[in-house]
């Protein structure tokens, strides 16, 4: 079975699944009274259904579960199984934390504690499959020049893995902190996804393609319910989900010796735009965990401008970015350099768009 057609079955299910489980959850979540309050974080001024994540979550594991076993009953591609079921249930993972946030709440320690348990066991088992004798990992921070092998001595896989710990759990807060327009984290999981799928296509990574694309399926699916009335949120169980799917993605790829900017290009302007907020508002004297409409999609979406058309402005930086990043695919160190330069400043362009865009009335 060729790698195309598995691709097709698996996106084709997962984007169905992702499409279709939502007539089933949302009478659950109803039942279950599990809504969003506007508060002061909140861009919306009713109270809207939340939780709709469990519907892609659901389609993404099932997806992603029968991705591992055509991949690993493919003989074109009998070793990467195992890196794609890692990602798959490293995702699950951060889904269920998020569901446990949207049913019952969780305490701040608790949460914490789990963050790192799952930022250390996805890349940890990552990192053990990437180091075997027969894996051939390496890394290629820049295309073109020879990777180096992956086999760590403990100081350097402690340090890694710190790296690993400190990154999947940061994205999978970023993830939480930006989800704040309809459509925003829909298109960021579709975009990120397309991308970390051309990023394995083009470099013949099999279960990066297979991963990419369930990232995209499954978000894909959610938009319709998001965008129409009445309208539906992820929830934490979805925003967590996100966040912790393209981290390990882009951990995993970065193992598998994709150069670096083709790993984070899609997380550029999610990144840039939570640590700016966050240093602003600490740097002003507030506390930077108190809830606040000060990230540059509300700031933009307050100049008079539709949750779609703010969430549109900046999926599109994040398309340019991850464009970027692809691109590094086909140069060498002084292309990289020119690229990253170009990716800083889509990011600086993104930041000042609140300043640049013209006042809207409604």
């Amino acid at each position: 079975m060729s790698l195309a057609l598995i691709a097709s079955l698996v996106a084709g299910a997962t984007l169905l699944l992702s499409l279709l489980l939502p007539f089933a959850v949302r009478p659950l979540l109803v039942r279950l009274g599990i809504m969003d309050v506007p508060n002061e974080r909140s861009s919306h001024s009713r109270p809207v259904l939340r939780g709709l994540g469990l519907a892609v979550l659901i389609a993404m594991l099932v997806g992603g579960l029968l991705g591992v076993l055509l991949l690993g009953g493919n003989g074109g591609f009998p070793d990467r199984w195992d890196l794609l079921l890692v990602i798959v249930l490293a995702s699950l993972a951060a889904g269920l934390l998020g569901l446990g946030e949207d049913l019952h709440g969780v305490s701040v320690r608790a949460r914490s504690i789990w963050l790192i348990l799952i930022a250390l066991a996805g890349p940890g088992a990552l990192l053990l499959l990437a180091t075997r004798p027969t894996s051939g990992g390496s890394f290629a921070w820049i295309a073109g020049t020879p990777g180096s092998p992956l086999q760590l001595e403990w100081l350097s896989a402690i340090l890694l893995l710190l790296y690993a710990m400190l990154f999947v759990s940061g994205y999978i807060n970023v993830a939480n902190f930006v989800d704040g327009l309809n459509g925003i984290s829909g298109l960021h999981g579709v975009i990120a996804g397309l991308a970390f799928a051309a990023a394995g296509w083009m470099t013949g990574l099999g279960w990066l393609v297979l991963a990419g694309l369930v990232l995209a399926a499954g978000f894909a699916g959610f938009l319709p319910w998001n965008l129409t009335k009445p309208g539906a949120f992820l929830g934490d169980v979805g925003s967590y989900l996100l966040g912790g799917a393209v981290a390990i993605t882009s951990f995993a790829a970065l193992l598998a010796g994709v150069p670096l900017l083709a790993t984070i290009g899609p997380m550029v302007i999610t990144f840039g735009d939570v640590g700016v907020t966050l240093v602003k508002r600490v740097r002003e004297g507030k506390r930077w965990d108190e809830p606040h409409k000060e990230h540059t999609y509300q700031r933009i979406e307050q100049r008079g401008y539709s949750h779609l058309q703010a969430s549109l402005l900046a999926a599109g930086c994040t398309l340019l970015t991850s464009l970027l990043g692809l691109g590094s695919l086909f140069v060498g160190f002084g292309g990289a350099i020119a690229l990253f330069a170009a990716g800083l400043a889509v990011l600086l362009v993104y930041l000042a768009l609140p300043r640049l865009l013209p006042a809207r009335t409604v």
